[in-house]
């Protein structure tokens, strides 16, 4: 059948509202969305037993999964990482690069083109996210430092010119060449995000003036106040707060930001301008222990424990191993917001970001099938991406 009702649920709406109803789409796009009840003949009737019917997660930064990383150059990784993600709601991912070599960048563009056909059963991919090299060494964070180094335009242009499918690139605005680059992205139609920078307040907010519209996992690897010969200076994090128009990424594991700081941020900033981000890394979804971040050939190793990767010597968090229902439910409880609200920020606003708000994000007439149905503690029951089940409980 080419129609599938789902009924009996609580739809989760772009409004940060829900009410009792049902969904109809129609191969892969909605065709229906309403209040109570309808009988549609010749359509597949999928019962969400009072659960929330929610549009799919969209993650716009995450390197890997299912001890996949998309470094890894073949295209068994994505596969691997776009059906795990999946089983966790996510349905539209932008898979992030290292920094590394230019080779390995290279790679993986044409391992990217390829994947996009492969995956059947998994999250659909939204275009690349490029992060590093362009980081201060200082904010490195698990960036490996071999690779660091400032924008220089023969190199960058050589990188774009190898892909079509760039969509976000995240950088230290600080850098000698940065802004010049920011606005050759933004000409480009490419989203620009600070990241892994020492940057001072004034240095960020030009940057937004240049053509940066987002912060990289804020709180992680940044600036914040600091003092210089006894004169204190605001860093990215204050710019964050400050600027309205400024989108910020959130790691919303309850670790990389804890409940104190979770619970501030929603207060000073909102919802409307808040992305729910995994950044997960190959071990997500595999337990803990030892893993690699990276590529396996080029790679660092690393180490699961309490629920958060970390470099062996413990300095520094090593991406994530949260998962997308993680977050929503990880919000819901430690920040104490609806779930309505938590939904929106890995929904509507990374889709408003990335400039797919027209057809993604929302439970809409003429929006893509990306729907899932999950209980009240954010558990999966049904995955469904452009109007397929590809995974269920």
């Amino acid at each position: 059948m080419s129609k599938k009702l789902i009924k009996n649920g609580v739809v989760i709406t772009a409004d940060k509202k829900s009410f009792l109803g049902y969904v109809l789409l129609e191969k892969e796009q909605i065709i229906e969305v309403g209040k109570g009840d309808i009988e549609v003949s010749e359509a597949e009737v999928i019962n969400a037993e009072g659960n929330y019917i929610s549009p799919g997660f969209i993650d716009i930064h995450l390197h890997g999964g299912g001890d996949a990383d998309f470094m890894d150059g073949n295209q068994q990784a994505y596969i691997k990482a776009a059906e795990m993600h999946a089983k966790h709601g996510t349905t539209l991912m932008y898979p992030t690069t290292l920094t590394s070599t230019n080779e390995s960048l290279y790679d993986t563009f044409e391992v990217f083109k390829d994947a996009q056909k492969a995956i059947t059963n998994g999250a659909t991919l939204g275009g690349l996210h490029i992060e590093g090299p362009y980081f201060a060494y200082e904010q490195r964070g698990a960036q490996d430092p071999r690779y660091l180094r400032n924008p220089e335009p023969k190199e960058y242009l050589e990188i774009l010119s190898k892909s079509q499918d760039i969509a976000r690139w995240s950088l230290a605005p600080e850098l000698p060449g940065a802004y010049v680059f920011a606005k050759e992205l933004d000409n480009r139609g490419i989203q620009v995000s600070m990241a892994h920078t020492n940057a001072t307040f004034e240095e960020a907010v030009r940057a937004c003036n240049s053509g940066f519209s987002s912060i990289t996992h804020f709180y992680s690897c940044m600036s914040t106040i600091t003092r210089r010969k006894a004169y204190r200076y605001a860093g990215v994090v204050e710019c964050g707060y400050y600027l309205d128009d400024l989108y910020l990424e959130i790691i919303a594991d309850g670790i990389h930001v804890p409940q104190s700081l979770l619970k501030l941020i929603f207060k000073i900033k909102g919802t409307d301008k808040i992305i729910l981000v995994t950044d997960a890394m190959r071990a997500a979804g595999m337990g803990e222990g030892k893993s690699i971040l990276g590529s396996l050939s080029d790679g660092q190793e690393i180490i699961v424990e309490d629920g958060v990767a970390k470099l062996l010597d413990k300095s520094s968090f090593a991406g994530s191993v949260a998962t997308a229902d993680r977050l929503i439910r990880t919000v819901h409880q430690l920040a104490e917001l609806p779930i309505e609200e938590c939904v929106y920020m890995m929904t509507v606003t990374p889709a408003k970001l990335m400039n797919i708000q027209h057809y993604k994000g929302k439970l809409e007439k003429g929006y893509d099938a990306d729907i899932l149905i999950f209980d009240k503690d954010v558990d999966v029951k049904m995955t469904i991406i452009k109007g397929r089940i590809v995974t269920t409980k």
